[in-house]
């Protein structure tokens, strides 16, 4: 019997469609579900990570390299010239590859203006007041409807709430990487129950993205497959979504879908990797520093989450 793809690491091509569109690869992360994306400038060869990630084993808290290596491979084989270091949101399910990503290529980073508040409600949680200064550990905060260049190629910022409270979306040419709002249209919609998250809020966000062209092909965060699909998939434009997205097709109610939202978030656990991910992913994805035996510590709150 063959081995189910979303257990293997899967790249795919997104080719350019023509002036003003990018090449898109996708790189699947079987451990999270986590796809991510090389956007680059077909001219100017000109390319953006996004939402790259440290491989992490929670049951041994090791790191190790080989999804970002990938990426990187990726970008060496096809001439390309990394511009920009992006993430669309502090993530809760894998630990951010921006820093070292930074520091290997010499590009920006970057992540979105509302981050401080994420920050801010996490170091509560964590009561490690004055640790997360997103402004130190980013180059740019970017802020709604910012635009910059990758080569020669438009980007621009949608703020994108909902499963965080600052997420963003990127949007250049005929693409769009849309994170945690939209899964594929067999999927469906992803979660807002996050400290900070709202349901609301991500309903509009995913409005204000099912209102681009129709032919804007839109890039998810995460896939898991279905029932009926063991093979990963990130892709789908617009005009899919609005046709067969099961959560939130055209002619779907507001009301519905939140009640349909909220009551499958009120069923999740927390991501087995959250409470690791957040303190170094608030950090720009650096460890905290070593201590004076030169082991490098992370702290967890105890009975916080979930039910008493």
């Amino acid at each position: 019997m063959s081995v189910s793809k979303l257990k293997q690491r899967v790249v795919r091509h997104s080719p350019s469609t023509g002036a003003g569109s990018p090449d898109v690869w996708g790189v699947y992360e079987p451990d999270t579900g986590s796809i991510q994306y090389i956007c680059a400038d077909p001219a100017t060869k000109q390319a953006a990570l996004i939402d790259v990630a440290w491989n992490f084993d929670p049951k041994h808290y090791r790191f190790s390299t080989g999804s970002m290596d990938q990426v990187l491979d990726i970008v060496k084989e096809n001439g390309l010239t990394v511009a920009w270091v992006l993430d669309t949101h502090p993530h809760a399910d894998h630990v951010m590859a921006s820093a070292h990503l930074k520091q290997v290529t010499g590009a920006p980073n970057a992540i979105g203006a509302l981050v401080p508040k994420i920050a801010q409600i996490w170091a509560d949680i964590y009561n490690m007041q004055g640790v997360f200064e997103p402004a130190r550990d980013f180059d740019h905060l970017f802020e709604e409807g910012e635009t910059f260049k990758l080569g020669d190629l438009d980007v621009s910022v949608m703020l994108s709430p909902g499963h965080t409270l600052g997420s963003i979306t990127y949007v250049c040419g005929d693409a769009a990487f849309t994170h945690d709002t939209l899964m594929q249209p067999d999927a469906g919609t992803s979660r807002a129950d996050f400290p900070g998250g709202n349901s609301s809020e991500l309903w509009e966000s995913i409005q204000a993205i099912l209102a681009l062209p129709g032919d804007t092909r839109l890039f998810v965060g995460h896939d898991y497959g279905t029932k009926d699909r063991d093979e990963p998939a990130w892709e789908a434009t617009v005009a899919e979504h609005r046709a067969n997205n099961k959560h939130v097709k055209d002619g779907t109610k507001r009301e519905d879908w939140i009640k349909i939202r909220d009551d499958r978030d009120a069923t999740l656990a927390l991501p087995d990797r959250i409470l690791a991910a957040l303190q170094i992913n608030l950090r720009g994805g650096r460890l905290p520093p070593a201590e004076d035996d030169g082991r490098v510590y992370l702290k967890l709150p105890v009975n916080y989450f979930g039910k008493d």
